[in-house]
Formats: C-alpha cells, sequence, structure tokens
C-alpha cells in the first residue's frame, strides 16, 4: 500500500522530501553502515536536491557513508547540459562531503550497450553478488506517464531479466540507460516526487486508472518488500 503525502506547494514539498532522504539515510546508516541513493532527473528532484545542498542540511546526514546512484540518463557527455549527472553534480553533489568513489554515474558518453552492462557489473560488484536492494530510489512522473527512462511502449518497461537497459525511445529519437523495473521493486524505500499543475492529470490516471503500465510505466513501479511513497504538492495532487 503507498503512502500518499500531499504539501501545500513545491517549495514546502522539497523540504519535507529532503527531510524523508535525511530519515532514510539515518535508518540504513544505523541498520547496516552506510546509505544507497539513487537520483532522479528533473524539475522537482532537482528542487529538493538544492535543499539537501543547504548548510542546515549537509549537517544532516553523514556524507561519508553515502553511495550515489542514479535511475537513468541520457546518452549524452557528463557535461552536456541534458545530463542528469551533471545536474544533480552542480546542484548537490559538489557542496557535499561525499568520496569521489562514492558517486557512480551512468556513462552517458559511451555506447549505450556497454554503458547499461557496464553500470549493471558495478551494482552486482557493490552488492557483493546478493540481490541489489537500495535504500531509497527517488523517482519523478513525465507527463506521458514515464518515470526514470521507462517510455510507454519501450522494450525496458516490461524487461524481466537485466538490472540496467539501454532503451530506445522512438518518440524522442534517442537512447537513454535506465533502471529496469525489476531492479527498482527491489528496493526498502522508493519515492516518486511530483509537483505542478501540469501532472496533475497524469498522476491521477497512473495512480486511479486502470493498471496498463504499457501505457503508463509508472503503474509497474511496486516495491515487493518495500515502501513506496508518494510526495507531491497540491497543484498536482488537486484530481485525486
Amino acid at each position: 500500500m503507498a503512502i500518499i503525502k500531499t504539501y501545500p506547494d513545491s517549495k514546502i514539498l522539497a523540504v519535507e522530501a529532503a527531510s524523508h532522504i535525511v530519515e532514510c539515510a539515518r535508518e540504513s546508516i544505523s541498520n547496516h553502515g552506510f546509505f544507497s541513493l539513487v537520483l532522479a532527473g528533473g524539475s522537482t528532484p532537482r528542487a529538493t536536491y538544492g535543499v539537501l545542498a543547504t548548510v542546515e542540511f549537509v549537517q544532516r546526514i553523514e556524507w561519508e557513508k553515502v553511495h550515489i546512484f542514479w535511475g537513468d540518463e541520457r546518452c549524452v557527455a557528463p557535461n552536456h547540459e541534458d545530463s542528469n549527472y551533471r545536474m544533480a553534480f552542480d546542484i548537490m553533489l559538489k557542496h557535499l562531503p561525499i568520496p569521489v568513489k562514492q558517486i557512480y554515474r551512468m556513462k552517458g558518453e559511451i555506447e549505450p550497450k556497454e554503458a547499461a552492462k557496464e553500470y549493471e557489473n558495478w551494482l552486482q560488484s557493490f552488492f557483493g553478488g546478493r540481490a541489489p536492494r537500495f535504500d531509497l530510489i527517488l523517482l519523478g512522473l513525465g507527463d506521458d506517464g514515464h518515470t526514470a527512462s521507462l517510455f510507454p511502449g519501450t522494450r525496458a518497461v516490461s524487461e524481466t531479466k537485466r538490472l540496467v537497459l539501454d532503451n530506445y525511445v522512438r518518440k524522442l529519437s534517442t537512447w537513454r540507460l535506465t533502471m529496469t523495473p525489476q531492479l527498482i521493486n527491489q528496493a526498502t524505500n522508493v519515492s516518486f516526487l511530483v509537483s505542478g499543475e501540469g501532472k496533475s492529470d497524469i498522476l491521477r490516471r497512473v495512480l486511479a486508472g486502470r493498471y496498463n503500465p504499457e501505457e503508463f510505466p509508472a503503474q509497474i513501479i511496486r516495491p515487493e518488500h518495500g515502501q513506496m511513497r508518494w510526495l507531491l504538492d497540491a497543484e498536482a495532487a488537486a484530481l485525486l
């Protein structure tokens, strides 16, 4: 059963989402000595990263025990303006005392199939051969119902064996790298961050409409043994 929390506006949502990350970090570090966090692209996560980079929040997490991953990436160089890595680095990571070796970016600048396989190998190595289970995965929601780079009608939506996939998005005429539903659904916590009036209709369809993940891939995210949360602002939640 998903937890749905609605906040008055996007600024409060960003602060509350940052506080949620702090809580997950503290619990994970207490339980097993580190915190594995998977970042998302998009404007709502971006605002949350900005909050995490403030003096108040930098002091609330033992960042030297944090390991950073990405749920998806565009197939561009890390310094490209469209890079999810660059966004997170510029807004948050360069301000935090996280060891460089604990930041695992997807290599969008190399051949997509090779990049996906390399990232999958990194994950398997990080988790020591055990089934990868992240402490917290952050996700956004596209206006077409996609999340990470699981776009409607793409092969990654129905992938059941791979952990990371090179996914061709026909409507964008581009390749993306993405974690697969199988991997995301193994996480301890999965949290969607959604804001703005423009997301209200698709949010209603994803949460209250019939189950059709081929059309609305975000619906396939259902953690098997974890907790899913939807953190929303009032505008996004207006039609629920």
